[in-house]
């Protein structure tokens, strides 16, 4: 058996430590069993395939790969395992060797001194403190995972959210395009009637300042396409200016909605509660670690160290040595009775955040449920909308061509068809966004 065996074999716990055990976390609020509206179909972890969409999946795909906000997520992530390994290393013996070679010069011959030494020295974790702030720091890895899981959900929602509002202000600018033909062919038929004594002066403001509108609304919509254009663009890493957005692009067929499942199952599925509950455990883990830290502390050591005048003598003298310290808080101000209030402090407000959070987890559910519901609802109402304004606007202004009607009510018409036509427009991508909040409020986060 080597020297280095020997010491790590003396340096092995003479008793068993205590170990804390990572405790389940009782769910602290009374939640519904099953949520208002459920239905059939199964959402996949990757849920914007469900809009059957290339193009949105394209750009969720190289967000996931260069979202720098996701990046760094992972870079917290890897911080958090570096932390949670170093942490373990404390069960593990710490050895250090040293070397020394020194030469006397006298009168007399030199001397030569070769010094060569082991040093080891280890912790017993009588009570746990170790082993509990390993699981602590291990736990707060896997709070840096869900988080990474929780950026995926946000990157991949605001990516689909802002890509159906460039797709709506994109309709919307096509709309405005025609709508601004049609103002411009209602100017000259109004102008030219002005000009026959058929119509007013008045008429002819009217038409051209409705014209304006219509214009000063396209320019509107003009800046927010390249507002959603660059934030698409820094969505999946990209510089603005330096990627080009497709032009393509319409809302899709609303998918099914999805299985909402229990509120249970939401607390094994969503990230941002499963980041809750392992700060709980944590937290707890790092009380029993404070209190540990009020008892006795047991350390070994050992050393084994040689020396001699030559080298090919070096290692056949050797002495060891063992040594026990045992250190014992007596007096220290409290701080220690201090630091496990603070961390019983912490645990409790980790149990209100983690309660907080499965509240809110339900009232998005919930919510994005409802929403959706309605808007379909507006959708549908706004479709009608529009076609009845259509035949009302086309009998009005055949009428006012044959002087059987006031201007006004082409004009009243004109606008009221034109503003239900981009409501409608909105209408749908909202419909759309309610639908993605409601998939953003069911993900995992995993692939």
């Amino acid at each position: 058996m080597t020297y280095t065996k020997l010491i790590l074999l003396l340096l092995l716990p003479l008793t068993t430590a205590c170990s804390v055990d990572v405790k389940d976390v009782p769910t602290p609020v009374n939640l519904p069993e099953k949520f208002s509206v459920t239905g059939q179909t199964k959402t996949p972890n990757q849920w914007w395939l469900a809009f059957n969409d290339a193009e949105l999946n394209r750009l969720i795909d190289q967000a996931l790969n260069e979202n720098f906000t996701l990046l760094a997520a992972f870079n917290r992530l890897e911080q958090a395992r570096a932390v949670a390994k170093k942490s373990g290393a404390e069960l593990i013996p710490e050895i250090n060797g040293s070397f020394g070679a020194a030469q006397k010069n006298t009168n007399t011959p030199a001397l030569n001194n070769f010094t060569l030494g082991l040093a080891a020295s280890y912790e017993l974790d009588l009570w746990g403190r170790i082993r509990a702030n390993i699981h602590a720091t291990e736990l707060d890895s896997q709070v840096a995972e869900e988080d990474v899981a929780s950026a995926a959900i946000s990157v991949s929602a605001e990516i689909a959210s802002s890509w159906y509002k460039l797709v709506e202000q994109r309709q919307q600018l096509k709309l405005l395009d025609s709508q601004i033909k049609v103002n411009r062919d209602n100017v000259s038929m109004v102008t030219t009637r002005f000009r026959l004594g058929q119509a007013t002066a008045a008429d002819v403001f009217q038409q051209s300042q409705l014209l304006e509108f219509v214009i000063g609304s396209q320019l509107s919509v003009i800046a927010n396409i390249r507002v959603l254009e660059n934030q698409l663009a820094i969505l999946i890493g990209k510089s603005p200016g330096t990627v080009v957005i497709p032009e393509q692009g319409n809302f899709p067929a609303l998918p099914p909605i999805p299985e909402t499942g229990l509120s249970a199952d939401l607390m094994q599925r969503r990230p941002d509660l499963r980041k809750a509950y392992f700060r709980i455990q944590a937290a707890d883990q790092r009380i029993a670690s404070a209190i540990a830290d009020r008892f006795p502390k047991l350390s070994l050591s050992a050393g084994i160290d040689t020396s001699s005048p030559d080298l090919q003598s070096l290692f056949n003298n050797w002495m060891a040595t063992i040594a026990g310290n045992l250190v014992m808080p007596l007096i220290d101000g409290g701080r220690r009775i201090a630091e496990v209030e603070r961390n019983q402090a912490v645990a409790a407000e980790a149990v209100n955040n983690y309660a907080t959070a499965l509240l809110n987890a339900v009232k998005e559910v919930e919510n994005a449920l409802i929403q959706e519901h309605q808007q379909y609802q507006l959708a549908l109402n706004l479709d009608r909308q529009v076609q009845l304004s259509q035949q009302a606007s086309a009998q009005i202004r055949s009428r006012y061509i044959y002087g059987a009607m006031d201007f006004l009510r082409v004009l009243s018409a004109l606008l009221s068809q034109q503003s239900l036509e981009r409501n409608s427009l909105l209408a749908q991508q909202q419909l759309i966004d309610y639908r993605i909040n409601l998939y953003r409020a069911l993900a995992s986060g995993r692939n």
